[in-house]
């Protein structure tokens, strides 16, 4: 009983935030029609009332996130053509990332070269997880499955430890940067504030949550090499 309650926890630990995260963003999609300008168009607003003409609005296909490679903020289409309170939020969100490039902004350029690292690491950990089964299969070692299963484990929970470290970032950009630009320039109506101060947090927490989720296929793996 006492197992089941420890696992219930963890379950909720694990997967709490990103449900939290995707019953916000959903609860505010509605009305669509709230407001005059699409995301696409807060957003262009904001970029240029910071000089930032250079600075493109693309269409996602992958998430809402800036890119500070390609120097462009991306915005899935429900966001992009939406009018709702999430849609010009998470875009005033976005555009908070592209000031905190155009600032050299510290946490931002130490995020950026986290991801590049964490990438191949990740896809490494998979390739071990998925090497095990082969591995205790050939040498007739588990321990040797163990070690594999760890290395596994360590880099794909790389991710979880990334984001969770640059949480100060995503904060700063809802907060530091997407609540004041959105106040000055009038984007939303004053009533609805405390309801953006809600989506800027679940903007803030997408990445942490996204990758605590993938706990969950470490912990897959582990009920598949405990048969």
């Amino acid at each position: 009983m006492h197992i089941l309650i420890l696992i219930a926890a963890l379950l909720l630990l694990i997967a709490g935030p990103g449900l939290w995260v995707r019953r916000t963003m959903a609860r505010y999609h509605n009305p669509r029609d709230r407001y005059d300008r699409t995301g696409e168009e807060t957003a262009r607003k904001l970029l240029d009332a910071y000089g930032l003409q250079a600075v493109p609005v693309e269409t996602s296909t992958t998430g809402d996130h800036y890119d500070p490679i390609d120097k462009v903020v991306r915005l899935v289409d429900s966001n992009m053509q939406g009018r709702s309170l999430t849609a010009v939020t998470i875009a005033a969100h976005e555009v908070g990332h592209a000031v905190q490039d155009a600032e050299g902004f510290k946490p931002l350029m130490w995020r950026t070269r986290l991801v590049k690292w964490v990438s191949p690491i990740e896809k490494t950990g998979a390739a071990l997880m998925m090497a095990t089964p082969l591995i205790i299969g050939i040498t007739r070692l588990p321990y040797a499955g163990l070690l594999m299963f760890l290395g596994g484990l360590l880099t794909l929970g790389s991710a979880v430890l990334v984001h969770i470290l640059t949480l100060p970032t995503e904060l700063d950009a809802s907060f530091g940067r997407a609540m004041p630009m959105m106040e000055e320039h009038g984007v939303i109506y004053s009533r609805d504030e405390r309801h953006a101060r809600k989506l800027l947090k679940a903007a803030a927490m997408t990445y942490v949550s996204a990758s605590l989720l993938s706990l969950l296929n470490i912990a897959r793996w582990w009920a598949i090499l405990r048969r």
